[in-house]
């Protein structure tokens, strides 16, 4: 069952800009208030990618942060880092 989440990942990943594409495409090949009937697919994967981008961005800002907490401090010393603990 393991080997098959990768599929599963990438077909989920895909399915957002599809269902874009699907609504694109049924837009151009529909005439007058028939047309109507594809802008919910347009808006629902708008809203998902969207809601991604967002996700994603909440979850890098808070692993940012995290990272930034748990970065030991700079050491002190001559500054330059190197030869501060040879005797001359």
């Amino acid at each position: 069952m393991s080997r098959f989440r990768p599929a599963l990942r990438m077909v989920l990943a895909l399915s957002a800009p599809l269902l874009i594409l699907l609504a694109l495409v049924s837009l151009a090949s529909r005439r007058g208030t028939q047309r109507l009937e594809a802008v919910p697919a347009l808006v629902i994967g708008t809203g998902l990618l969207v809601s991604s981008g967002l996700r994603r961005a909440q979850r890098r800002r808070i692993l940012l942060e995290a990272l930034r907490l748990a970065a030991p401090p700079p050491a002190s010393g001559s500054g330059d880092g190197q030869g501060s603990n040879v005797a001359g």
